[in-house]
């Protein structure tokens, strides 16, 4: 087995690795997959110099922000798939559903107890920082963290970047030397030992989750404590499996138009990946090796130095570059702002002087409409094409990437203050997103108030120098008839 790449790996206590123990544990909490995951291989890496089996506990707990049916029933399909796909392979997979808020505290510390080591899953926001924290205090083996987020490690920077053109260049100076150190696209093979047999009393105090209750994920959590107003997608499934699926129709279909349509709301020919990247059910290296595949791309390919633009550097297609500046660079961006400003990424403060500023001066400005959460999360406004997009987040659980933008521009406008606008744009988008609660998908958010973007004239109300979109122009620009037909209502 290959091992990680030391820059991954973060040891989140000072306990030394116990070869007395009975094996190895894999923490599969962020990336929620059994191929190209560096944690699960540095897992298995373990278990092989160890000579020790591997356990895999990939649990879903009630008490996370927001935790609804369309979130939970996407990732109970994860675990289903991950089930499957470990049937019959040399490690125990552990699925522990919590029944109650609570009910699954002190099962890792009791699986850590007769362990040589755990590895967990790093991932610098949402309430993971706090849980990984917390588990290193309490773990009684060693615990360590492993970074598989995305192409470039956390690591390999030491400051968040201002903007994605000066992100962009340290990605092209620095990326190559990674993309040479990919995850391996299965890691348990050759795995050295049976699975163990686990205590009775673990198993009789926290059950896990049979492969058929899996599978109906919507008897599952029925009775569960968590917001039944938020259903699933309907025609959405998660899991590696569906993943896979949502990247060859992309690739096949989808990519070739990615360039000229990407714009058009009702063309649709975006990836569609975005959720299965944000639960781990995807890895960024599994897209981009299936990306370069299709292109017949190598190395050798990369042009020249490191300049920081957007197309000709990567040595793709126009449309393949389109495509992974933002799969890589924007996505990335998000992330590293995420790993060096901690607990920064959804909060005003953050955004550049200049933005906070000019925000502030205009906060008192008079709105043109001013809309309540209430009227806005309804989509009940004034603008056909803002309802269109808030519909679609309800319904599928996401919005076009061009109108995002929008959306998000038009309620820092019908919004009282900035930090009414920012904290409505968060609730909405982490309650009704698939991929919320995401880095890139509060990157989104941070950009309609100025971060990643430079001021702009002239200084407008309420917006003062932050860039300022309209339905008018929207309208003008893009071909919105379907869209507006399928989601626009008649009345606000």
């Amino acid at each position: 087995m290959q091992p990680v790449p030391t820059i991954r790996i973060r040891p989140l206590n000072q306990r030394p690795l116990d070869p007395a123990g009975d094996y190895v544990l894999y923490w599969m909490c962020a990336q929620r997959r059994t191929g190209w995951n560096f944690g699960l291989q540095r897992a298995a890496w373990l278990a092989g110099e160890l000579k020790r089996p591997l356990v895999i506990l990939e649990a879903l707990r009630l008490d996370y922000p927001h935790a609804s049916e369309r979130l939970h029933c996407f990732i109970l399909q994860g675990m289903a798939a991950n089930a499957a796909a470990l049937a019959g392979r040399g490690a125990l997979y552990y699925p522990y559903v919590e029944p109650a808020r609570g009910a699954g505290k002190g099962l890792l510390a009791a699986l850590a107890q007769r362990a040589c080591a755990v590895v967990a899953d790093d991932y610098p926001t949402f309430f993971i920082p706090a849980m990984l924290a917390a588990a290193a205090a309490q773990c009684a083996a060693r615990l360590e963290a492993v970074d598989s987020c995305g192409l470039l490690p956390l690591a390999a920077s030491d400051h968040a970047f201002p903007t994605a053109h000066a992100f962009r260049r340290f990605l092209q100076k620095n990326l190559p030397e990674h993309l040479a150190q990919p995850p391996v696209a299965d890691p348990l093979a050759g795995l050295p030992a049976p699975p163990p047999i686990l205590p009775r009393w673990i198993i009789e105090r926290w059950p896990p989750a049979w492969s058929a209750d899996l599978a109906r994920p919507q008897a599952l959590i029925a009775g569960l404590a968590i917001d039944h107003a938020v259903g699933p997608v309907v025609g959405r499934v998660g899991g590696a499996a569906a993943a896979g699926a949502t990247l060859a129709r992309f690739l096949g279909r989808g990519l070739a138009l990615y360039d000229q349509l990407r714009n058009q709301p009702a063309e649709d020919v975006g990836s569609g990946l975005s959720p299965y990247l944000h639960f781990g059910h995807i890895a960024a290296h599994q897209v981009f090796a299936a990306l370069a595949d299709v292109e017949g791309w190598s190395p050798q390919r990369v042009g020249g130095p490191a300049k920081g633009a957007r197309q000709g550097w990567w040595g793709l297609s126009p449309t393949a570059e389109a495509f992974a500046d933002q799969f890589i660079t924007w996505r990335e961006l998000g992330y590293n702002f995420c790993h060096h400003r901690p607990g920064q990424e959804g909060k005003l403060e953050s955004l550049p002087d200049w933005a906070g500023q000019t925000l502030a001066a205009h906060a008192a400005d008079p709105r043109p409409y001013v809309y309540d959460l209430e009227r806005l999360e309804t989509a009940r406004t004034h603008g056909a094409i803002w309802n269109a997009a808030q519909n679609q987040l309800r319904q599928e659980g996401r919005i076009h990437n061009y109108l995002r933008m929008l959306w998000g521009k038009k309620i820092l406008h019908w919004t009282e203050t900035p930090a009414q606008a920012l904290a409505i744009m968060v609730h909405l988008n982490d309650r009704w997103a698939l991929d919320g609660r995401d880095p890139n998908s509060h990157s989104g958010i941070m950009w309609c108030l100025g971060r990643y973007d430079r001021p702009w004239g002239p200084e407008r109300p309420v917006f003062g120098k932050v860039r300022y979109m309209s339905m008018a122009n929207t309208a003008r620009k893009l071909r919105l008839g379907p869209y507006l037909a399928r989601w626009s209502p008649a009345t606000p």
